[in-house]
């Protein structure tokens, strides 16, 4: 059995502890891609309140591989998915992340991207509501061995404050030993727009619906890569549910 992790595990310096010790160990569900092949999976985190859930993936692409994945994580009091992704010469991820947190929830999305070959890509785009006294974080850590030559990889956080009591957690890290990549990330947390609001509001919208098209329009970018136009739609309406229990 895997050891239980503490808060001095710089992957864990966020969760709560008490709530991991009440699913701890957790299986790993493994995701495997053949040379060539290319998948999409979609994940929400829902659980009831009160639970705690965690997923694990292991995720390895193999040469020439493509995998979109798109996370939804909105429930329980403490909701953690956790990815690890291996990618060879010239695969490519795409990771678009959604976290929608309110009362006291602990909700987390954490990824290690190894570019294990060359000439792979990753893009990740995560992005974040959060209200109440909740805590949201994104941890995602870019790994380029020696041999990921010409990786071209991407990371975005931003994250919306809702109340003075929510808070946000980003740690974009790179991790390079290769000498030609092209690697970048940012993050940014800050609260709704003022003036878009006013704006909104001067034409008749009511404010809560305001802060609703707004709060849709900026989580929509971590939906764009889905491929699949039912399945997109989906996943807005389930945004759109999620988004209305907010506010």
């Amino acid at each position: 059995m895997s050891a239980l992790p503490t808060r001095r595990d710089e992957a864990w310096r966020y969760s709560d502890i008490a709530a991991v010790e009440r699913v701890w160990p957790v299986a790993a569900e493994v995701i495997h891609v053949a040379a060539g092949d290319s998948d999409a999976r979609m994940v929400v985190q829902d659980a009831g309140p009160g639970s705690a859930t965690i997923r694990q993936f292991d995720v390895t692409l193999e040469a020439g591989a493509a995998l979109a994945f798109h996370i939804i994580n909105s429930g329980g009091a403490y909701g953690r998915v956790a990815l690890d992704v291996t990618l060879h010469a010239g695969a490519q991820f795409d990771l678009g992340g959604i976290i929608i947190a309110g009362g006291e929830q602990v909700l987390e999305i954490v990824t290690t991207v190894r570019h294990a070959g060359p000439g792979a890509v990753s893009r990740q785009v995560v992005r974040c509501v959060a209200g109440g006294s909740a805590s949201a974080t994104y941890l995602g850590k870019v790994a380029v061995a020696r041999e990921g030559q010409q990786t071209d990889a991407a990371q975005s956080f931003k994250a919306l404050l809702l109340d003075r009591g929510a808070t946000a957690n980003a740690k974009p890290e790179l991790e390079i030993f290769a000498d030609d990549v092209k690697c970048a990330h940012g993050a940014t947390v800050g609260e709704l727009d003022k003036a878009a609001l006013f704006y909104l509001e001067s034409r008749g919208v009511p404010p809560g619906q305001a802060r609703g098209l707004l709060m849709r329009a900026f989580l929509s970018d971590a939906l764009e890569s889905i491929a699949d136009d039912n399945v997109r739609d989906a996943a807005e309406a389930r945004v759109t549910a999620l988004l209305e229990a907010v506010l």
